[in-house]
């Protein structure tokens, strides 16, 4: 039985618990309570850890929807492809749920190395899943159908897709629609999600699909997870319809470096927006797109240079919510991990509730600096050192 004792941190739940321990056994979130005896589980397990979180906040442990963990890019040539995430990158983060995604190249990037991957950041220590699918249409699966991939492969919760996007498919709204239906049905009957994760480009049609099928069909608006969303105050306004309508809004962080050339609203700043607009909290996330390609094209939609998505940018857009933006602690926690455990029904993930699986982050509490990261209940950085590395990394 191992044991780990997190003591007078101030807990955000996300709702404010106030300050009080945490008592965590094994992999599970045993016991939240104002003063548990580091002596008596003594007793118990003379091993016990325990964590001093007297001047800190203890949150959930970030999910992030939306990384490339086994590499992406490849626009401009082979030699633009990016290399897969290294496990301390995600631990530095403060990530411990992450979903992989293949992103343009869906030909020689395989979903069965993207689900070996998976495989292995979770025996690393962190929790993983998958979307089949990529940019095309129809979608590469693993069985066969994006149905079986959801009912017989554990760890596919849903399908992405690109769509207004000059590198996609462009499916016809049939087969679009054909599409969806399937990962609902699959979902229904796997007991997932079923999410349909779409890429949204930069083309003018931009969220045109999803009104016409909620307008037109019986499917629900939570079936999509449109992200890469706020592009320009022109789909910004889109956006906006969208969510007012009940619909989910992923926010992209790691295209920040980029914002200035391209236009798009930094993440923390659409937040804001967004629920000055009338968009309820509830449907606002965010999401990396780690170690995804960012290419630059000119007005000919020419390649003319690449930058890399960083998992870093989570914890930044994070601290740019309550520093800069003045969102509650509450509701930033909402953003990067609540919402998208809830919407991707993650059921272990994104709260701190006994019987909840210990991912947890404890920060700062006046400079937001992640100074420990626990997920499934093992410490993987203590006072800002890194204890845990991936397999090749050291």
């Amino acid at each position: 039985m191992r044991l780990l004792l997190i003591k007078n941190g101030d807990i955000y739940s996300p709702e404010h618990r106030g300050k009080k321990d945490i008592l965590v056994i094994n992999d599970k979130i045993f016991s939240i309570d104002r003063d548990i005896s580091a002596s008596a589980l003594d007793e118990i397990n003379r091993n016990v850890e325990i964590i001093d979180a007297s001047k800190c906040i203890v949150i959930p442990g970030y999910v992030d929807q939306h990384v490339h963990f086994n590499g992406a890019g490849g626009e401009g040539g082979p030699q633009f492809r990016t290399p897969p995430v290294k496990f301390s990158e995600f631990v530095k983060a403060g990530i411990t749920s992450v979903i992989g995604v293949l992103g343009t190249d869906g030909f020689a990037r395989s979903l069965k190395e993207l689900f070996m991957k998976a495989r292995a950041l979770e025996q690393e220590g962190i929790s993983t899943w998958i979307y089949t699918g990529a940019y095309q249409y129809p979608s590469p699966t693993i069985t066969g159908s994006i149905m079986s991939d959801l009912m017989f492969v554990d760890k596919v919760i849903g399908v992405k897709i690109a769509i207004s996007d000059h590198r996609a498919s462009h499916p016809t709204i049939e087969e679009f629609t054909k599409l969806v239906s399937e990962a609902r049905t699959g979902g229904i009957l796997a007991g997932k999600a079923g999410i349909v994760h779409i890429h949204v480009g930069s083309e003018q049609s931009g969220l045109g699909y999803l009104f016409e099928i909620i307008e037109n069909t019986g499917i629900p608006i939570e079936q999509f997870a449109p992200t890469h969303l706020a592009r320009n105050e022109e789909s910004f306004k889109n956006d906006i319809e969208f969510g007012r309508m009940g619909g989910y809004i992923d926010l992209t962080t790691g295209a920040s470096a980029v914002r200035k050339l391209t236009g798009k609203i930094k993440p923390s700043k659409a937040v804001k927006r967004l629920m000055e607009e009338g968009v309820s909290i509830r449907r606002i996330t965010m999401s990396t797109d780690g170690n995804g390609s960012i290419p630059k094209w000119n007005e000919h939609k020419e390649f003319i240079g690449m930058t890399v998505a960083s998992v870093a940018t989570l914890h930044i857009e994070f601290r740019d919510l309550v520093k800069e933006e003045q969102i509650s602690l509450e509701d930033a926690v909402r953003v990067t991990s609540t919402n998208i455990a809830g919407h991707l029904k993650l059921d272990q993930k994104g709260e701190i509730k006994e019987d909840k699986d210990a991912d947890l982050l404890v920060m700062d509490k006046d400079s937001l600096q992640i100074k420990h990261v626990i997920a499934k209940g093992k410490i993987l950085m203590e006072d800002e050192k890194i204890l845990k590395f991936g397999t090749f990394e050291k």
